[in-house]
């Protein structure tokens, strides 16, 4: 190992239930307007669009529970996404053998800043400032795939202070998970510790201050994270 002339940053990690040790995280691929009823509602035509992704920092992470309102924005928006954590990677890995890399599952927000982010779509310039800001990236604990089986269908929704904003199904992905992976593979080496935010349901929306925002994926841990 080398000597640092700083001391060197934590590696940002999840728990994993009923497991002592936690999952460490490399970097995080958000797929964009991957159900059909999301993009129609951003205006976009999912029959002719290829996948896309970005990317937040793995330093973006919270497991606290707790969201603080971000600085430089009047316009926060949730998404609630299926997390996919993957044990080993490759390139040009087939679409076949893409289900043996995941290690398990999770529930996420991508918290985004939408009038920064809608700024830069205007310029052609990248999302990072809408998309990649501290504490972005709210998650639960994740669940191994030995214990919920390959999650290809089943509801995925949001609830603000109990009222269900954002209600789906994870069959309804036009990108499913083992694509994702194959696709990615194919213009970076994806390695463990890597995180793919599936995508969201349409319903995505404005959070306030004071409320609590309820995320669930059929199979695994409800999660709930409250905005100060």
């Amino acid at each position: 190992m080398p000597d640092y002339v700083i001391p060197s940053p934590l590696r940002p990690s999840l728990p994993v239930k009923g497991a002592n040790g936690h999952f460490p995280v490399r970097r995080i691929y958000c797929i964009g307007r991957n159900y059909a009823d999301h993009a129609i509602e951003m205006g976009h035509d999912p029959e002719k669009e290829p996948p896309f992704f970005f990317q937040k920092n793995a330093e973006n992470i919270d497991c606290s529970g707790e969201f603080p309102y971000p600085t430089e924005t009047k316009e926060v928006h949730f998404e609630v996404e299926m997390i996919v954590a993957l044990k080993s990677g490759g390139t040009n890995i087939e679409t076949t053998d893409a289900m043996q890399l995941v290690f398990g599952y999770g529930v996420g927000l991508d918290m985004t800043r939408r009038d920064l982010q809608g700024e830069m779509k205007k310029m052609g310039r990248p999302w990072e400032i809408g998309k990649a800001f501290e504490r972005s990236a709210p998650m639960g604990p994740l669940v191994p795939i030995s214990e919920t089986g390959q999650l290809d269908s089943g509801s995925i929704s949001l609830s603000v202070d109990g009222n269900v904003r954002q209600c789906g199904n994870l069959n309804q992905m036009i990108w499913k998970v083992p694509e994702q992976i194959s696709y990615l593979s194919r213009f970076y080496d994806i390695a463990a510790g890597d995180l793919i935010m599936s995508g969201t349901p349409a319903g995505v929306g404005p959070i306030h201050q004071g409320e609590v925002m309820e995320c669930r994926v059929d199979g695994l841990e409800p999660f709930v994270v409250k905005v100060f």
